[in-house]
């Protein structure tokens, strides 16, 4: 193909002078001088077409890897976020069924409502998308009635929110296994005076946020309610659903108040919409 070439371009004057310059006339040996020259070559081609498709397969590969592990991410998050306490459901339609059997209809009405409206919040929101801290705040409200009316006067709740903080995206219902939390195994526990306090504050580009409660019973190292398999189900949720959202960008604490009481925080990067 090159001598074809050659002969081509050059005519066939070529093949006289390297003939006389090596001493032959044999075309097989007229060649010989480019054999390096043609190894080294092809050499190159075949090692760039193999580097290109051995580049090409394995982004594909790659792609491929990734895909499958944000799918497993997707699922992961949204089973973690459907987790809904089945107690939370289960005590509300008691007390339910108790103000009818009482005869208190209007009471009992109004927690159905507030109860359609949590439930609709928490099945409509995407736990692949976040929401603002309002938004979230809102549904934490309805929640939190709910569970006023089934506590009375030994629940009390106490907001304190950055108004800069309201307008930060949030995963839905983050803070809610903090409340579940408090409630099920602090407030639950006391005769009277129970409180659980809700906190958001914007520090730069962070957001921080925390459930606090004056329950007992609090362990001197909070972190073992981590590996406790009954009361630690919602903790381990939040700590799991930050993780998969946020990688190293965020932190989760648990802490020990005093005299009493345990102390849910969580930073997460401050984001808006925008």
């Amino acid at each position: 193909m090159k001598a074809q070439t050659f002969g081509i371009l050059f005519g066939n004057a070529w093949m006289g002078l390297r003939g006389e310059a090596i001493g032959t006339s044999n075309f097989l040996l007229l060649l010989i001088p480019d054999v390096p020259v043609n190894l080294f070559l092809l050499g190159s081609w075949a090692g760039f077409y193999f580097g290109i498709n051995y580049y090409l397969n394995l982004r594909n590969e790659t792609e491929r890897a990734i895909l499958s592990a944000r799918l497993a991410d997707q699922a992961q998050l949204k089973m973690l976020r459907y987790q809904l306490n089945p107690h939370f459901l289960f005590n509300t339609l008691n007390a339910i069924s108790t103000l009818v059997l009482e005869q208190d209809g209007k009471q009992a009405n109004k927690m159905l409502t507030q109860l359609s409206s949590f439930l609709r919040y928490s099945l409509d929101s995407d736990p692949l998308q976040k929401t603002s801290l309002a938004e979230e705040i809102r549904a934490l409200e309805l929640y939190l009635e709910i569970e006023k009316t089934r506590f009375a006067d030994r629940l009390k709740v106490t907001f304190d929110i950055d108004a800069e903080a309201l307008s930060a995206r949030v995963p839905s219902l983050i803070l809610q296994p903090a409340i579940e939390n408090a409630i099920k195994y602090a407030i639950a526990k006391m005769e009277a005076g129970g409180e659980v306090t809700i906190v958001a504050k914007r520090e730069r580009n962070k957001l921080h946020m925390q459930v606090c409660d004056n329950g007992p019973d609090a362990p001197d190292n909070p972190s073992d309610l981590l590996r406790n398999a009954t009361t630690g189900v919602g903790l381990v949720n939040m700590r799991d659903r930050l993780a998969h959202l946020y990688q190293d960008d965020c932190t989760f604490k648990l802490s020990r108040l005093e005299p009493q009481g345990l102390c849910v925080r969580l930073t997460i990067p401050f984001e808006t919409r925008g």
